[in-house]
């Protein structure tokens, strides 16, 4: 669905004796359709920086980001809209909006474009037991929800209006072992059942690896190697490559 060519992306237009910094490099990347992919790599790689040119909240400095073999869209166009619409964006802690409740969070695009009361009803009803979130805190603000549960509602969010692209962007990352290892096995479950594109940022390999068998590992933001978790442990393209897996923890035999 969504792909990279020769992509560059710089920040801070520099000044005398400081050059921009550059997060991606000629980086090239295709993310095939109803698949799992996961972004990996130390802070500072460019894994959110892509997520963020996926849907044109970044534009790059050179090369070509596609989405259905099409250029992106312009910014500030209906049509870069629609291609919002169809793309569910989780961050972090969920990204949720602190004065709305849960229901007013996941049904705010479901309202904006014009859904019908019983459409929105039918559609929270299945998203919680898909999600397995108990539609009694469903009028609840965030600030009275655990971060397992403010996880959940940002998933629903996401999902809500039935997209065809799911952008994550180290979603688990703030929560604790136990949740965080309770989310991993229901989103395993959930991709499959879904059959959408996925794209997921982690710097957790074992993470990354039970995810998905497509992993994705940047380095100066360009790919240090791309394939399953096997090849990588077994395979290193690189030092780079093997210093990475080494210094993980809790990886699969």
């Amino acid at each position: 669905m969504f792909a990279l060519a020769d992509v560059t992306k710089t920040f801070g237009r520099g000044r005398r004796g400081v050059e921009p910094t550059t997060v991606l490099d000629g980086l090239s990347l295709t993310f095939e359709p109803n698949r799992t992919t996961a972004l990996i790599g130390p802070s500072g790689c460019g894994k959110s920086t892509v997520l963020r040119l996926l849907i044109g909240l970044l534009r790059p400095n050179a090369g070509l980001v596609t989405a259905d073999g099409e250029p992106l869209p312009p910014p500030d166009t209906a049509a870069l809209r629609a291609l919002r619409h169809r793309v569910g964006y989780v961050i972090q802690d969920g990204g949720l909006f602190p004065h709305l409740s849960a229901r007013g969070n996941v049904t705010l695009l479901a309202r904006h474009l014009g859904w019908s009361g019983d459409r929105i009803e039918s559609r929270l009803h299945s998203l919680c037991m898909l999600c397995r979130f108990d539609p009694d805190l469903l009028d609840r603000r965030p600030s009275r929800l655990s971060g397992g549960q403010r996880q959940r509602v940002g998933l629903i969010r996401a999902l809500f209006c039935e997209p065809d692209a799911l952008l994550m962007d180290e979603p688990l990352g703030a929560l604790d072992p136990i949740v965080r290892d309770e989310l991993q096995g229901e989103l395993v479950e959930l991709f499959a059942a879904l059959k959408k594109t996925v794209v997921i940022v982690t710097h957790d390999l074992a993470e990354a690896a039970r995810m998905s068998p497509d992993l994705v590992l940047l380095s100066g933001g360009r790919v240090a190697q791309r394939g399953p978790y096997e090849a990588l442990r077994d395979d290193p393209a690189d030092q780079f490559v093997e210093r990475f897996v080494t210094a993980q923890r809790g990886l699969p035999a």
